[in-house]
């Protein structure tokens, strides 16, 4: 539990600086090290399954990847207009702030179903 608020703590300073406009931008390095962090507490914690719950952005950026690529192999044609997802949102011309604001509603609310999952398992 020490171990998880340190880290909240962390991404929450984090993001106080990445808001828009991002002052601060994380490396390859950050980011690995904050997933096996995570991959960590939910092995630690017997709840792996819900990682899929909790990082459901990811989930769906690569699912649109794998979407986009295997369409374009097999019949020759893309579903969206670039992959990942954000980037067909980009062209279709919405706002980065909105994009942004929607795929944080979304990991909200994810991530109170994975809370409530797992006080209730």
């Amino acid at each position: 539990m020490i171990l998880a608020s340190a880290l909240s703590g962390a991404l929450l300073g984090f993001l106080w600086y990445n808001c828009y406009p991002a002052e601060v931008f994380m490396g390859d390095t950050g980011s690995l090290a904050i997933g096996g962090f995570i991959a960590y507490l939910a092995i630690l914690g017997k709840s792996e399954v819900l990682l899929l719950l909790i990082g459901i952005i990811f989930v769906i950026e690569t699912i649109s990847v794998i979407l986009q690529v295997g369409s374009y192999k097999l019949r020759g044609k893309r579903i969206f207009k670039m992959a990942p997802i954000h980037h067909h949102f980009e062209l279709k011309e919405w706002a980065e702030n909105k994009i942004i604001v929607r795929f944080w509603m979304i990991s909200f609310i994810a991530n109170l179903l994975a809370l409530i999952s797992f006080k209730f398992r």
